[in-house]
């Protein structure tokens, strides 16, 4: 998979940014060191100013790329679930059997990120952590619906309809597939914050993990159907 994954590029909708970062050093550059910033301080506390110093470029330079901390969220959110359907599409490609596929399908989606080397300038594992604990700034604005309206979310949406249409070819009768799909891949993200910050109030822990509930949450939840 790594020999097919290295030639590949991520797209994002280019209406969320003003220049490609993956075009020169710099915009690489923000996008390696605006996720170790953002998981070292919060997304609340980054700033352009901030990242500027850290990368030794003037904050203006840095407005090139994007024209908001929003919309630089928006892209490394948007890069991260693009990354984590090719980690789906490819692991999935050569099963047969919908109840095999559906059980690799939620492995994928709701593990603990591991390193990839495919793209050197970007840490998955530090990218998962912002996203786990930064996506929800993203969409819980006033702007939601201008944003989705631009296209900003449809990587998201994408990957859900992706994992609603392996539910539908395990239980074709199961009246939410929708639901239970975008149920898993944003419970991921709850469950894995909970892991780190709430231990009280999940089961998951560093022997239970959050792949270990959905499957079994799925997997009773279409049996009973």
């Amino acid at each position: 998979m790594k020999s097919l994954l290295s030639n590949l590029k991520i797209d994002i909708n280019d209406k969320i940014y003003m220049k490609d970062p993956e075009s020169s050093k710099l915009g690489k550059r923000i996008i390696e060191h605006s996720i170790k910033l953002i998981d070292d301080i919060g997304f609340e506390s980054f700033t352009f100013k901030k990242l500027g110093v850290i990368i030794g470029s003037n904050e203006s330079s840095i407005y090139r790329y994007f024209d908001s901390k929003h919309k630089l969220l928006l892209y490394l959110t948007s890069w991260y679930w693009a990354w984590l359907e090719y980690q789906l599409v490819f692991s999935i490609s050569n099963i047969k059997s919908p109840h095999e596929k559906l059980e690799k399908a939620i492995v994928i989606l709701t593990r603990s990120v591991q390193a990839d080397s495919t793209f050197s300038h970007i840490d998955e594992v530090v990218l998962s952590r912002v996203v786990i604990n930064e996506y929800s700034k993203s969409y819980l604005t006033k702007e939601v619906d201008l944003d989705n309206k631009e296209g900003y979310f449809a990587i998201y949406k994408r990957l859900i309809i992706r994992l609603r249409d392996i539910i539908v070819e395990v239980n074709s009768n199961y009246k939410f597939p929708h639901s239970l799909a975008s149920t898993v891949i944003d419970g991921a993200l709850h469950q894995h914050f909970l892991k780190d910050h709430f231990k009280a109030i999940t089961d998951c822990n560093d022997t239970i993990q959050p792949s270990d509930y959905f499957t079994h949450l799925v997997s009773n939840t279409l049996k009973s159907n």
